[in-house]
């Protein structure tokens, strides 16, 4: 390990940390002198008018910490399983496993069918959390994990299966050398989260969000190394049925627009194994 280079890499990244810290106080003030205006009524009671509702919001969340990472590039011997064909790109960062004969899936109906295939037939497999599943579009979405709480778009794990629900292929990246930094930060409480959702727009009449979980999401990219912040999902289910995700820096209170990569799809930016 060249210990210089990894030493200046976490002063720079120290350095930014204490940027972001030190406007934090003035940028929360800031946001809830947006939001709460005196006299007028409560965030409850602005949800009630609207119909927005919610279920029991998780309550023993009070602090976290900032977590680093480094980006992971793959080699073909981390793939072992002779039926299926590996192509990388983006400097090997994405794989993506094209097996020869498709592997049938056990239930498509059940979501643990989707976990089960992950384990047996993904490399890391076991590192993953199921996060969503499209079956309109026949595509599974897994996400990196470490303690239950997910890197929302960091080491990401797409399973794609056909109308014979066979798994024809998966597309993944992942991240390593995760370590989580010593100083731990305030969490933001649910409530407040909601209070800004509203507040900002994306919130709309008669819907009601289903979940609230804590993870993760990039802070900053420094090449392959990343500072993560601890971030909240929200779920929303919408009146029409349709259900959207939204993400919210859980400790500067910011809403996080999240591009999910539209590249996958195209054949000429895959190299072969």
């Amino acid at each position: 390990m060249d210990w210089n280079r990894t030493k200046s890499i976490f002063i720079f990244v120290f350095l930014i940390l204490n940027i972001f810290l030190y406007s934090l106080y003035v940028n929360r003030y800031n946001e809830a002198k947006d939001i709460e205006v005196p006299g007028e009524k409560t965030i409850e009671a602005r949800l009630k008018d609207d119909n927005i509702t919610y279920g029991t919001l998780p309550n023993n969340i009070e602090s976290a910490s900032y977590m680093t990472a480094q980006v992971h590039k793959f080699t073909t011997d981390e793939f072992s399983n002779s039926n299926q064909q590996i192509k990388f790109r983006d400097n090997n960062t994405k794989a993506r496993a094209i097996f020869i004969k498709p592997v049938k899936l056990r239930n498509v109906s059940d979501d643990a069918s989707f976990t089960d295939f992950a384990l047996a037939n993904v490399n890391e497999g076991a590192s993953y959390a199921l996060w969503k599943v499209d079956r309109e579009e026949r595509v599974a979405v897994f996400f990196q994990k470490t303690n239950n709480r997910m890197f929302y778009y960091n080491g990401s794990l797409k399973i794609k299966w056909n109308t014979n629900n066979e798994v024809t292929m998966y597309e993944q990246t992942m991240i390593d050398n995760i370590e989580e930094m010593e100083q731990q930060e305030t969490v933001i409480p649910p409530l407040q989260i909601i209070q800004t959702l509203y507040a900002k727009g994306p919130l709309k009449p008669d819907s009601r969000i289903t979940q609230m979980k804590l993870g993760y999401s990039t802070l900053v990219k420094l090449t392959r190394t990343q500072v993560l912040v601890p971030t909240w999902e929200i779920r929303v289910k919408l009146s029409d049925g349709e259900t959207e995700e939204y993400f919210v820096n859980a400790v500067e209170g910011k809403v996080i627009e999240i591009q999910e990569d539209k590249q996958e799809g195209e054949e000429e930016d895959w190299g072969v194994e």
